[in-house]
């Protein structure tokens, strides 16, 4: 099991710090759905599962096609991240058996991607880890981008 060292803990060795890399990235690609978290500007939480594909310090996820979105108003998490863009999201597994329970949050900084060549190829990698949305016209739809500052898990990250 990995837990998330106390703070007094010194920093770990380049080593250690690719083997704990490694069982996030693990994780997180065995696993299809993330919780995506913003706050609006009063305050309030608001929280809503995502489809989502990691590379290297980044995380995207599409705004699919949505049957309550409005051209003259954007999605409340699009709204609340050009407010605040600092957004956090968690992937979790859940057992019966609680030895296996373990999660990943991801925090970072939130950027909407509406065009170029970094929207492409968010949009390409989403489509290929996400048969679903081949069917879909979300090419010209905006890509949420997650800039990772902070990782923080727990729990045992080599199951799911």
């Amino acid at each position: 099991m990995i837990r998330r060292p106390p703070r007094s803990t010194p920093k770990p060795s380049s080593a250690a710090s690719d083997v704990y890399k490694r069982q996030v990235l693990g994780f997180l690609d065995r696993h299809s759905v993330g919780r995506f978290s913003t706050v609006d500007p009063g305050g309030q939480p608001h929280i809503v599962p995502v489809c989502y594909g990691v590379e290297a310090e980044t995380v995207y996820f599409s705004i699919d096609q949505k049957p309550k979105q409005s051209a003259d108003r954007p999605l409340k998490r699009i709204r609340n991240l050009i407010h605040n863009p600092r957004v956090a999201l968690i992937v979790d597994h859940y057992e019966t058996d609680w030895t296996q329970l373990g999660w990943v949050m991801i925090q970072g900084q939130a950027e909407l991607l509406t065009h170029g060549h970094e929207h492409t190829l968010a949009q390409h990698q989403l489509k290929n880890r996400y048969p679903q949305l081949q069917e879909m016209k979300i090419d010209a739809l905006p890509v949420i981008a997650i800039r990772i500052k902070h990782i923080i898990s727990w729990g045992d990250l080599t199951s799911g």
